[in-house]
């Protein structure tokens, strides 16, 4: 009965419309109320649940993405990206992908990665002839690859939620192949819609042109070498190559780009201070609703669940891939991480899968409920930046589902895309 009234309660919240954050903290301590546990223990255990070191990095993260949007490296990017790819039929398409997996990599948010590219390459690929449901949907769902590539501050999230058994600086290099390998599919898939519809190919800028672009882009993407490289060497922790990659953000859009401005400086700072609020609140909150969840064995009994359906892992392994897919279009990604990690990752133990690969099909899995509706924030903004009608942004979105579908499956069934760099770098 206790386990109702916790997943009872915060079900009927999330309908009402409550914020997530809150609807985990009010059925925990409702929960905690019900099995005559002190109230206290229970804003212990979400004041617990943020004091963690590591999750200093995050503010840091947040900011330096903030910046780097605010200050004009996400154009750098674009127009190596163009110089690079754009050569090919619907170019735009691929130069979008292309943009996206390099500034995701360096800010970490698939939202910031939106508004960033989205600004830029939705408007000229109208111009250009795009229709603007390809435009959107190629941008909507390419922007996930900064919660896939490192670094990424939902990599730090689901560290915390596996309660420190899965390290920071092997995620982050567990996230480089699928990242990739999920770019490429989406490219893939960019270009075939493109042919189908028989969209331009921009003609090649020269050699010239795309090193000179490319030098232009260096100091932004030394950004992410910063961040990530720094953690992997052992010379800071996760919180300190934030803070540095924060500080080098801050300088390079400064007096190497001169793109900041003291209007623009304090709009990252307002958003980021917003965004840190939210994904604290919502750690915090959740810290208390994972105790809960444990309080009554529900990964144990998850274990046993799925494994007296059937004792196959490759059936086990696509319910769990269901069971998020699902969870994806409802709710938002940070809580899911928060909730589905301490009771899905005991099961793919179970099944030997290591935690990294788990981490990955997770981080995938999520990212592209962000794209699905009813709740998909990636599929809000990026219909908001184009001008597009939901409606038919999703009418025309199918082949970049399906696209990120066959990543996930493979990296769900390969265990050397998420495996390979972790054990050849990591040790």
């Amino acid at each position: 009965m206790g386990l109702f009234v916790l997943l009872g309660l915060f079900a009927l919240c999330v309908v009402i419309g409550v914020p997530v954050a809150f609807a985990l903290g009010i059925s925990a301590l409702a929960a905690f109320w019900y099995e005559g546990l002190p109230l206290m223990i229970g804003f212990q255990r979400i004041i617990a649940g943020i004091n963690i070191f590591s999750l200093m990095a995050i503010p840091f993260f947040i900011f330096a993405g903030e910046i780097m949007f605010h200050g004009g490296i996400a154009m750098r990017l674009v127009k190596f990206a163009s110089a690079a790819v754009g050569a090919v039929r619907g170019g735009l398409g691929i130069v979008n992908v292309f943009s996206s997996m390099l500034f995701g990599g360096i800010s970490g948010s698939a939202v910031a990665d939106i508004s960033a590219l989205g600004s830029i390459l939705i408007p000229v690929m109208k111009e250009k002839g795009y229709d603007a449901d390809y435009a959107v949907n190629v941008t909507v769902t390419s922007s996930i690859a900064g919660i896939v590539i490192p670094p990424s501050h939902n990599m730090i999230i689901l560290a915390v939620a596996a309660g420190g058994s899965i390290s920071i600086s092997k995620l982050f290099l567990a996230g480089v192949l699928p990242g990739i390998l999920m770019c490429i599919c989406l490219a893939v898939a960019a270009y075939v819609v493109a042919v189908r519809r028989g969209y331009p190919a921009e003609a090649f800028p020269g050699w010239y042109a795309l090193a000179y672009s490319f030098i232009g882009a260096v100091p932004g993407l030394f950004t992410a070498v910063i961040i990530v490289g720094g953690v992997l060497s052992g010379i800071f922790t996760v919180t300190e190559s934030g803070a540095f990659g924060a500080i080098y953000a801050f300088v390079v859009t400064l007096l190497f780009y001169r793109g900041i401005t003291w209007q623009n400086f304090k709009a990252a700072v307002r958003q980021s201070v917003q965004t840190t609020s939210m994904v604290m609140i919502l750690i915090a909150c959740a810290g208390a609703f994972a105790y809960m969840l444990t309080f009554y064995r529900v990964p144990d009994k998850t274990v046993i669940l799925l494994t007296s359906i059937t004792d196959n892992p490759i059936l086990i392994l696509l319910m769990i891939n269901v069971a998020l897919l699902l969870l994806g279009m409802i709710m938002d990604m940070a809580a899911l991480i928060l909730i589905c990690t301490p009771i899905f990752l005991p099961v793919a133990i179970s099944l030997g899968i290591d935690p990294l690969q788990f981490g990955m099909i997770l981080l995938v899995n999520l990212g592209l409920g962000l794209c699905t509706p009813p709740v998909g924030t990636c599929l809000f903004v990026g219909c908001a930046v184009g001008k597009l009608p939901m409606e038919k942004a999703v009418r025309t979105i199918w082949p970049f589902y399906f696209a990120i579908f066959a990543a996930l499956m493979m990296i769900t069934f390969i265990p050397a895309i998420s495996l390979t760099l972790p054990r050849l770098i990591g040790g």
